[in-house]
């Protein structure tokens, strides 16, 4: 009896861990996020980070083909059984699926989920957020096109004149502790030793989910895509190294990303940041004034727009059902864990920048 109470007691608990948490955010900041997460993601981090390749890849890849032949072994079980026993066989089936979601789950909050309602970047870093005029958008859209096109011509091209990070995407995912390292001395929540960010050997195959990084708070590690345009993997990096840093929040994370290849030493991060944020900066700006959005457009200098035309290539190829499904999915997921616009959040990044800009222009 005691065995039967101890699932659904694990299960609530998570539940009103994660409600309670919500009405709490600097209680989480303090206790949760600054102390418990950190300590328990590093450990886990270091550990998995002794493995060369992505143990949470080979988890999916393992998982999926024991889910397979596990359903098959469980129907002919339940087939052998007496009509009148059947029900009672799937139902011990079913019972054993819903102890591993709950721990799953449990799981999730516990090593992660509760990130979600920490304090705002913004309160955490001293910003102020707020209503944007369209002018300040595209003042901001002038800064970072500007600064996009100084970098531009400090970076390498591949053959078809497309700007490859120093060193390849190994050389990207080796160098990207080097942003959080100097942005530390500034934001010291950034600061701590992690595993380094580790490549998905079947990124071919995960493009088509629109999928260009995830953090799996079960090994501590950060995986990336190495598909994409090699631009954008250093700020994909970036992304999920703010993530394993207990940031969950996917516009902060974008920030993040932007912030710590900023500090980054080297041009092609710092380019790899700023394409990043200037793609969503004008996205923004496409939305409240098509005019000065293609009048800006065509400041871009000619290496910034091979890139981009890559990009959108690259993401035109991997469309259909399997990235539009992974979008719902992923919509659904955020909206769970309290992001209200699901994957629209990503670009409320632009709100994190226009305060920043604000700050440094000394209004």
């Amino acid at each position: 009896m005691r065995a039967r109470l101890l699932w659904p007691t694990l299960f609530g608990l998570a539940v009103g861990i994660q409600r309670l948490s919500r009405l709490a955010p600097d209680w989480v900041e303090g206790l949760y996020s600054r102390h418990l997460f950190p300590a328990v993601a590093r450990g886990l981090s270091f550990i998995f980070g002794l493995f060369p390749f992505s143990v949470a890849e080979l988890t999916v890849w393992v998982t999926v083909p024991l889910i397979i032949l596990w359903l098959i072994v469980a129907a002919r079980a339940v087939g052998r059984r007496p009509r009148a026993k059947r029900l009672e066989a799937v139902w011990r089936h079913v019972a054993l699926v819903l102890v591993v979601f709950v721990i799953a789950y449990a799981g999730f909050v516990f090593l992660w989920g509760v990130n979600y309602n920490r304090q705002p970047l913004a309160q955490t870093i001293g910003l102020k957020t707020g209503q944007a005029s369209v002018d300040e958008l595209a003042a901001l859209c002038r800064l970072l096109i500007d600064r996009a096109n100084a970098l531009r011509p400090l970076v390498g091209e591949d053959s078809t004149g497309v700007a490859v990070p120093n060193g390849g995407v190994d050389g990207a995912l080796r160098r990207a502790q080097q942003g959080f390292d100097r942005a530390a001395a500034n934001y010291p929540a950034l600061g701590g030793r992690y595993s380094r960010p580790k490549g998905v050997l079947t990124s071919a195959l995960w493009s088509y989910t629109g999928t260009s990084g995830m953090y799996w708070p079960f090994t501590g590690e950060a995986n990336v895509n190495t598909a994409a345009p090699a631009f954008t993997i250093p700020a994909t990096a970036a992304h999920e190294m703010a993530h394993q840093r207990g940031f969950a929040r996917e516009d902060e994370a974008n920030y993040l990303a932007y912030l710590t290849c900023r500090f980054h030493p080297d041009a092609d991060f710092q380019y790899s940041g700023t394409m990043l944020a200037l793609t969503e900066a004008m996205s923004a700006l496409r939305g409240r004034d098509p005019g000065t959005f293609k009048e800006l457009a065509g400041r871009y200098g000619a290496g910034v727009k091979r890139d981009l035309v890559r990009e959108a290539e690259f993401r035109k190829t991997h469309e259909g059902l399997v990235s539009d499904y992974s979008d719902r999915v992923n919509d659904r997921y955020l909206k769970a864990n309290g992001q209200t616009e699901g994957i629209g959040s990503y670009g409320r990044m632009v709100d994190l920048l226009l305060a920043e800009f604000r700050a440094n222009s000394g209004r």
